[in-house]
């Protein structure tokens, strides 16, 4: 489930998919957090399309939250994606924050360097 999650996050952060395919798949900031940094990833530059090489979970709060990480490639370059995972009362999984190579630690609406 989590590695479905972040092949979704690659297609957006690369541009294969537009950021609104993740509205109802986020909550919080997520979704404001996606719409700022896909435009800003350079994964979205021609070349190889970037791949998922792995993707590994640590549950949290009783197993209704998990902290995903993961490794992505694009030809020689590798980058790094994070993302939180959050089970809702109905049960489905949602993004609640996402972090790539260090450049999108989104806080508060506002990017930090």
């Amino acid at each position: 489930m989590h590695t479905a999650f972040a092949e979704r996050l690659l297609a957006v952060l690369s541009g294969e998919r537009p950021v609104h395919s993740m509205l109802g798949l986020t909550v919080g900031e997520a979704y404001e957090q996606l719409v700022r940094l896909a435009p800003r990833t350079a994964s979205r530059t021609p070349g190889p399309r970037p791949v998922l090489r792995r993707c590994a979970a640590q549950p949290h709060a009783a197993d209704t939250v998990l902290e995903v990480f993961a490794s992505l490639a694009a030809g020689p370059r590798v980058r790094a994606l994070a993302f939180r995972l959050e089970r809702g009362p109905d049960h489905r999984w949602r993004c609640a924050a996402v972090e790539l190579d260090g450049l999108g630690r989104l806080v508060g609406g506002g990017a930090q360097p």
